[in-house]
């Protein structure tokens, strides 16, 4: 097993914290074990809040499109209701992102900070990362916007949900309406033509806040399309 520096400049600052981790003489502190498992646990628990957000949407989508198509006298806009729900979904699914996202964060921070200098000791810790940190456990905060988190919620699961339900109704109201479009969408006194646009309209809106150029506050997500290195 190696030994943990001995030079005093190695050892001095921040540059020192996780040295010899992983040495047989040598580990984290007891307190920084419990933080570290603390934080972990809480990631976890809203990790798993995330998911079940996620299942009551899919659930929702499969109860929608197969009581839509069951017969054609079931009426369309049953589809545009879904969508409403599933954005609630949504909504709830975006404030519980931000939550998670402030526990992830000081996951990572440790992870960087501590461990990884812990194995790899030619590795330098953040500039005043100590400082930070301890300022985020003075006054916790939530680090990205309500607006982010939402893009970040439509890139990962609702996009690609909201598309399924308004392709569904694109479909109901084209293939299967009493009429022809655009008057087979039309909901009560509404026009068919005023319904669609405003389900186009909609679903433009959703689109241009998942994939509009951003400045992301989110660190340490996976958005980069090459998630292996070369070596593994």
């Amino acid at each position: 097993m190696s030994q943990p520096p001995t030079d005093p400049d190695e050892l001095a600052g921040d540059a020192a914290v996780g040295r010899g981790l992983l040495d047989e003489e040598m580990g984290p502190s007891g307190a920084m074990a419990h933080l570290y498992r603390g934080e972990v646990h809480r990631m976890k628990l809203w990790r798993e809040r995330l998911d079940r957000t996620t299942n009551w949407a899919v659930l929702l989508l499969a109860a929608i499109l197969t009581w839509a198509f069951t017969t054609p006298s079931n009426p369309h806009y049953v589809l545009l209701i879904g969508n409403l729900a599933v954005g609630l979904f949504l909504v709830i699914e975006a404030r519980r992102y931000r939550a998670y996202d402030m526990w992830r964060s000081r996951v990572r921070t440790l992870q960087r900070n501590v461990f990884a200098v812990g194995l790899d000791p030619t590795r330098e810790p953040a500039d005043d990362w100590r400082r930070r940190l301890a300022a985020d456990y003075h006054q916790p905060a939530l680090k990205i916007s309500a607006e982010e988190a939402i893009a970040h919620r439509l890139r990962r699961v609702y996009l690609p949900l909201l598309a399924i339900l308004n392709g569904a109704w694109v479909l109901r109201v084209t293939a299967f309406g009493p009429a022809e479009w655009p008057a087979s969408a039309a909901v009560g006194m509404l026009p068919g033509a005023i319904v669609t646009g405003v389900v186009a309209l909609v679903f433009a809106g959703a689109v241009f806040i998942a994939v509009r150029p951003r400045t992301w506050r989110a660190h340490d997500e996976l958005r980069e399309e090459a998630l292996r290195s070369p070596h593994e």
